[in-house]
C-alpha cells in the first residue's frame, strides 16, 4: 500500500517540478534545466517502480 502511494508521489513531484520550470524558464534559465532534469528523474522513478512492484508481485 504505501509503495503505490510513494508511485504516485513520483508523478505528483515531477508535475510539481515540471510547473517550477515553466514558472523559471524566462528568469533563470539554469534553474530551469535544474527542475526539469528532477522532473525527467521523477518520471523515470514512477515508471521504475511501477515495473518493480509488478515484478514483486508476480514473484509472490
Amino acid at each position: 500500500m504505501l509503495q503505490k502511494f510513494i508511485q504516485y508521489a513520483y508523478l505528483f513531484v515531477a508535475v510539481f517540478f515540471g510547473y517550477e520550470t515553466y514558472r523559471n524558464w524566462n528568469l533563470d534559465r539554469n534553474k530551469a534545466y535544474m527542475l526539469l532534469f528532477f522532473a525527467l528523474v521523477a518520471v523515470f522513478m514512477y515508471f521504475f517502480k511501477k515495473h518493480f512492484i509488478k515484478k514483486m508481485k508476480n514473484r509472490q
